[in-house]
């Protein structure tokens, strides 16, 4: 299968989890001998969101805050391709072309953002379109989709499955801008739409996860 693996920075990197990198690598490694195809996207997570709030205090623009959030997801995605050696490129990947040349190679393509605009999920997204993955895996700070926000009502429900047409509703907030901060932006989700893509969203606090959905374990969210 060809995969794409959106790592939340909520995930690994709110704190910074040494140990849940090292199970992500292990779980990596085990997907790459099974014989997939694999990219992983980084996301920067609370020290991306601080320096967005400190660029916003020295009144530097939209474009430069998503700057300095790229720059801290590259940072973290380089924990992973030091980790994971000769199975990745050896660098973060910034751009697309880099991107296919290196799955071409028959390695993991690793990556943080992009460019000024699109946030992590979209660079996932993107990735996932321009290879025709079978499934983007958003691996997030829980156990998928909810009708609401888990975090503010106690009494929402997650959903086992929903359709694209369906995710609007469950999304707080509609634009993009600097730090934004939910299961799919919307950036992502219009990508994802066209491409007609599969996804699954999981709880990234256990890795093994993605290995039980890949057996079939009914896990998180999909959408489709």
């Amino acid at each position: 299968m060809k995969i794409v693996i959106r790592i939340g920075g909520s995930v690994v990197a709110t704190p910074i989890n040494s140990q849940l990198i090292n199970k992500y690598v292990e779980v990596l490694q085990k997907l790459k001998a099974a014989g997939h195809e694999l990219a992983i996207v980084i996301g920067g997570g609370a020290l991306a969101r601080e320096f967005i709030k400190i660029a916003k205090e020295l009144d530097l623009g939209e474009e430069d805050q998503d700057d300095l959030a790229i720059s801290v997801s590259r940072l973290f995605a380089q924990l992973f391709v030091k980790k994971l050696g000769a199975l990745c490129c050896g660098r973060v990947l910034t751009n697309i072309e880099e991107t296919i040349s290196c799955l071409a190679e028959g390695k993991i393509a690793v990556l943080g953002g992009l460019k000024p605009g699109m946030t992590t999920d979209a660079v996932a997204a993107l990735i996932a379109g321009y290879i025709n993955a079978d499934l983007l895996i958003k691996a997030t700070d829980q156990d998928g989709v909810y009708d609401k926000d888990p975090k503010k009502y106690p009494d929402a429900v997650k959903l086992d499955r929903l359709s694209f047409d369906d995710l609007p509703k469950v999304l707080a907030e509609k634009k993009h801008h600097a730090g934004i901060h939910q299961i799919l932006d919307p950036e992502s989700v219009k990508l994802l739409q066209a491409k007609h893509l599969k996804v699954l969203v999981l709880n990234g606090f256990k890795p093994e996860n993605i290995l039980l959905a890949l057996k079939g374990e009914k896990i998180g969210t999909i959408i489709e």
